[in-house]
């Protein structure tokens, strides 16, 4: 049975929200935009959890060896390539999807390139390290002086504005919502951003940063970690910030970066949000770099140093120690062929609710805490600009009473504020239940999206619809780990990123936190322990 526009609306946008839009006059004239689902092969996945090959279908299957099977081609796999190609070593990576990246791929659509989930990375704090290396090969850095302090290529950083907030009706500078703000919401923000320069300052006993990027760099004192076992809303109350204001932005990051409420999110990630990013150095945030097409030109990087060794569609179903090596078994989806790969090294740079599917080798326990958000991302194609009240265009666009995290603008890099451009719509479904989330990410039509996306924007941009030629809309059920109090710092995280024989492991699931640079840091650490492997192993 159909749902109303108001029970579809509150389905997706929220109750308080879809009753201010249901109660307009004037329903959306959307049926012609065009558009659809883009997503990952969810499908094609949920074969191998609901019925999963036998290893008697593999006898007999064309076998390709190799030093080093790579399962998973999103950043982390592609990562731990990089790695073991510039060290000369020989690999194949197996994807699952037509095209590698995971939630970093991208997308060229008419001339206009366009993200498809991440969409920045920030410059590291120090001159040194193996993403320096690959920022370098990128071109994407620069030495601002004498102690070669880095920031990013003029190209690269976010050209201002950055940021601007939908407002009671109107668009303004920045994220915090400063119109109206009393004395004491301007307190307390103050005094929460000194704690975060506090805590960007902070070294422990062994000159480690308090919270560092990557995570596996961070402070491990136990003073610090206790953070991590609280939520963010219980160490606000203990630090007296209950400006609802501050509340928001502090929400809004959450939501940004973990898919999570305040309410659910580690204390440790909430100030890790802010002080890892943080240069006391300089007293400001690393620079932001970014690209048209987001962490897809990061991605389309890694894959060119792969050298064509990686095959794409690719249902692994097994991975096994078999021998003095491992077997991995795969079925190209697209031809139905069985294959076998065997290798003396795998480095399994899956999420862990796929690893402890696939991996046949006594994983220790855990997997169950490893929790990911479900989120949507949608992709508008615009023929030209629509109007908005306010503040001029910014490349993050944010809608305060919004359950959205706003839009992107592919285009305001280049400068253009004016003719076609692709904006994309970012929605975490931030449950409390993840499960949950994914089943209410599922329910809604790609007609119900369409139009829900549309009615949200359309109150801060006048005559969108005219102006909107195609809707493209993604589901990521398992977009992101989410740092739920006690992940970070507790067992399973750390046992997870354990070698189990010869199968080592890389995701940035492992570090709790969702970032490139987290998958990163673990496809260069998984290819660094192979290649030590290897070396003490037969030749």
């Amino acid at each position: 049975m159909r749902l109303s526009r108001r029970e579809m609306l509150s389905a997706i946008l929220g109750t308080p929200l879809a009753s201010a839009l249901a109660a307009c006059e004037r329903e959306p004239e959307t049926a012609a935009i065009a558009g659809g689902f883009v997503e990952p092969s969810m499908e094609v996945g949920h074969r191998l959890r609901d019925a999963a090959p036998r290893d008697g279908d593999f006898e007999g299957a064309p076998v390709t060896r190799t030093e080093v099977a790579i399962v998973g081609g999103g950043p982390a796999g592609l990562s731990a390539a990089w790695r073991l190609a510039r060290a000369g070593r020989d690999f194949r990576l197996l994807e699952l999807e037509p095209q590698c990246g995971g939630t970093s791929r991208s997308e060229r659509d008419g001339g206009l390139r366009h993200p498809w989930g991440a969409h920045y990375i920030t410059t590291p704090l120090s001159d040194g390290g193996p993403l320096v290396e690959l920022l370098d090969e990128l071109g994407a850095l620069s030495r601002e002086d004498a102690r070669g302090r880095l920031g990013g290529q003029e190209e690269l950083l976010v050209r201002e504005p950055k940021v601007r907030l939908f407002y009671r009706g109107y668009w303004y500078p920045g994220l915090y919502p400063r119109v109206g703000a009393s004395d004491d919401d301007l307190t307390q923000l103050a005094r929460f951003e000194r704690r975060m320069a506090g805590f960007a300052a902070l070294r422990d006993g062994r000159g480690r940063r308090a919270f560092a990027i990557p995570v596996d760099a961070s402070s491990d004192d136990p003073e610090l970690t206790a953070l991590d076992r609280i939520s963010a809303t219980e160490w606000l109350k203990r630090e007296g910030l209950t400006s609802t204001r501050l509340h928001w932005l502090l929400d809004h990051a959450c939501r940004d970066d973990y898919g999570l409420t305040l309410e659910h999110t580690s204390a440790w990630a909430l100030i890790f949000y802010h002080a890892s990013r943080m240069d006391p150095a300089r007293d400001n945030d690393a620079d932001v770099l970014t690209w048209p097409e987001g962490n897809g030109a990061l991605v389309a990087h890694l894959e060119g140093a792969a050298g064509g060794r990686i095959d794409t569609g690719q249902l692994v179903t097994t991975v096994v120690p078999e021998g003095d090596g491992v077997r991995v078994d795969a079925i190209d989806w697209r031809s139905g062929k069985a294959r076998r790969v065997r290798a003396r090294r795998a480095i399994m740079a899956a999420p862990r609710f796929i690893a402890r599917r696939l991996v046949r080798a006594g994983l220790p326990a855990g997997s169950a805490d490893f929790q990911y958000g479900a989120w949507l991302v949608a992709n508008l194609h615009l023929r030209g600009r629509p109007r908005s009240r306010g503040h001029e265009d910014a490349w993050d666009n944010v809608l305060h009473d919004s359950p959205s995290l706003g839009y992107v603008s592919a285009t305001h890099q280049r400068g253009r504020s004016f003719g076609p451009s692709v904006w994309t719509y970012f929605m975490p479904m931030v449950d409390g239940d993840a499960r949950a989330g994914r089943k209410r990410l599922l329910e809604p039509s790609w007609q119900d999206y369409r139009d829900a996306v549309i009615a949200d924007l359309a109150r801060a941009h006048a005559e969108l619809e005219p102006q909107v030629s195609r809707v493209d809309v993604c589901r990521w059920g398992h977009g992101m780990i989410q740092p739920r109090p006690g992940f970070i710092w507790g067992p399973s995280r750390w046992a997870a990123a354990q070698p189990v024989g010869p199968i080592h492991f890389a995701h940035s699931d492992l570090s709790g936190i969702a970032l490139f640079e987290e998958a990163f840091h673990h496809g260069v650490r998984a290819a660094d322990e192979v290649r030590a492997a290897l070396k003490e192993g037969p030749t």
